[in-house]
């Protein structure tokens, strides 16, 4: 009973915060004529209510795709006619054909902030909470509620989802995978990633560690044994998931391309700069392709096609050595750490990121912060930073500061996180002593890397404050926004080479992986 007491503490605790944040602004309201996310969540409601299935992807005069067409998988679309459904039976003006656009109000405010309360309180909190049981390093009950707390604290998940406007179901799904497949519930938490990826193509940042960590168990097992029929029930399940969700979409091949379009749209190049730039418009992203284009203008040197497979190879290449290794060595800790590599070399190099898909790599980062939570908070606190120049557009800029500095605080006095900077405490042990000649350099490593990390959140405090109360220079209006992309894309390159060493350097999952055998 304690151990639910002190979990249900944390739960109150982590949906007050919750709610709190959403009481404030959301994205675009009040900023005709494209509004922001919670409009295009609003209008999706629109369109699955009131049009049959064939026209929810396709440009008619009762649906334009240029006025925030769907573009996410089928699930996301029923769960927007769930939600329509709801919606009709308390006012039928929040989903009327045509006339419902740019609707706001009070209460049709309060019943939208409401459904994104259910999501989390039904699909994500749960499953961070049993997570956290099944964590060897959490058996106490004390130290579960901990770890939840942190995690159900994260900022930027919080800001985004509750503040931003948008539902947390597909990392949810992904987290239940995950969780399922901690206990060796192969076909559960391939069902659960397949709801993931087919609520949010960005799930693909999670698909190769999903799909080499249950191929190397297969492996592992034998090919021409168990492993064989662990691989054909892995198939089928996954087979029949997608099936199910895409069956009204299956009726002529023209439907599902035209589905695919809309999910994968190549035409639009590398990277968008964001809606709210002033011209020339820059982009506010944190991956290296906006980075760079602050110096080189890649969009006008190079064609989109090329573009597409300059990305595809830089990515490719990023994240195969840990593929390989996970494959390999397939381990339930391995896997973890795969999870934020790939997603972080998605998020780095691919095609057409949001600064949104940083939550992407941010949720497995939260699933290891029990094991490096120094380096874990450090790695949150930069993420939520990255989405700054959006966060201030929406007017969250007192819930920023004021989650940013309870999440740092929380993980502070919950992991002594100032503690536990040794090259052991941070998984670099194996490294350090494969450098031989070099070994006694990592005798200052602790106060080197506190010392960094101090920089770096002075650095980001300051940038944070000039971003919301200093004007830029008129010749340089995007300077703060630049600033901040600059400088996270410059964290999240060293962020990502820290978890490859982790990784290709790990001897404990050679240990771990022999149990799968």
């Amino acid at each position: 009973m304690e151990k639910w007491s002190l979990m249900t503490i944390t739960v109150l605790l982590a949906l007050t915060v919750r709610w709190t944040v959403s009481l404030g602004s959301y994205s675009g309201a009040g900023k005709p004529p494209m509004y922001g996310d919670y409009e295009a969540q609003r209008h999706w409601q629109e369109v699955t209510y009131n049009l049959p299935i064939r026209q929810w992807y396709f440009n008619t005069s009762d649906n334009n795709l240029l006025y925030w067409g769907l573009d996410y998988p089928p699930l996301t679309a029923y769960h927007s006619f769930v939600c329509a459904y709801i919606a009709k039976l308390i006012n039928p003006d929040w989903i009327a054909l045509h006339t419902s656009r740019g609707y706001e109000s009070q209460p049709h405010k309060l019943f939208m902030r409401t459904t994104v309360f259910v999501a989390d309180l039904l699909v994500y909190i749960p499953a961070v909470i049993l997570y956290c049981f099944s964590l060897k390093e959490t058996s106490t009950k004390k130290k579960a509620s901990i770890c939840a707390l942190c995690i159900l604290l994260y900022p930027g998940l919080i800001l985004i989802d509750h503040g931003h406007f948008q539902y947390p179901l597909s990392l949810g799904f992904a987290l239940w995978g995950v969780l399922y497949l901690s206990y060796d519930w192969d076909l559960l938490g391939s069902v659960a990633f397949c709801l993931a990826l087919n609520y949010k193509q960005m799930e693909l940042y999670h698909s190769l560690p999903f799909f080499c960590y249950l191929l190397g168990k297969c492996f592992k097992k034998g090919l021409k044994g168990k492993g064989l029929v662990l691989l054909t029930k892995i198939a089928g399940t996954v087979v029949v998931s997608f099936a199910v969700c895409w069956l009204p979409f299956c009726t002529d091949m023209e439907q599902i391309m035209q589905v695919l379009r809309r999910l994968f749209p190549i035409d639009r190049g590398l990277f968008e700069a964001c809606m709210f730039s002033s011209p020339p418009p820059c982009c506010k992203l944190a991956n290296i392709w906006c980075s760079l284009s602050v110096l080189i203008k890649i969009k006008n040197i190079v064609s989109p096609q090329t573009q597409l497979k300059l990305s595809f190879a830089v990515t490719f290449l990023s994240l195969l050595p840990t593929c390989i290794k996970l494959t390999v060595q397939p381990s339930l800790r391995g896997f973890k750490f795969a999870l934020v590599s790939c997603a972080l070399s998605f998020f780095l190099f691919s095609f057409q990121v949001h600064e949104k898909s940083i939550l992407l790599v941010s949720v497995p980062v939260c699933l290891i912060i029990n094991e490096i939570p120094f380096m874990a908070t450090w790695f949150l606190l930069v993420s939520t930073f990255s989405m700054l120049p959006l966060l201030l557009k929406d007017g969250l800029l007192l819930a920023y500061a004021v989650t940013m500095l309870a999440f740092l605080s929380v993980c502070v006095a919950s992991f002594s996180i100032f503690e536990k900077t040794s090259a052991e405490d941070l998984q670099l042990k194996p490294f350090s002593l494969s450098l031989k000649g070099y070994v006694s350099w990592f005798k200052s490593f602790p106060k080197i890397v506190r010392s960094l990390f101090l920089l770096s959140v002075i650095l980001m405090g300051i940038l944070s404050l000039m971003s919301a109360a200093v004007h830029p220079p008129q010749r340089l209006p995007d300077l703060f926004p630049v600033s901040v992309s600059v400088i996270s894309c410059l964290h999240f390159l060293l962020f990502l080479v820290y978890f490859n060493v982790v990784i290709l350097w790990d001897s404990k999952n050679s240990r771990s992986q022999k149990k799968i055998s």
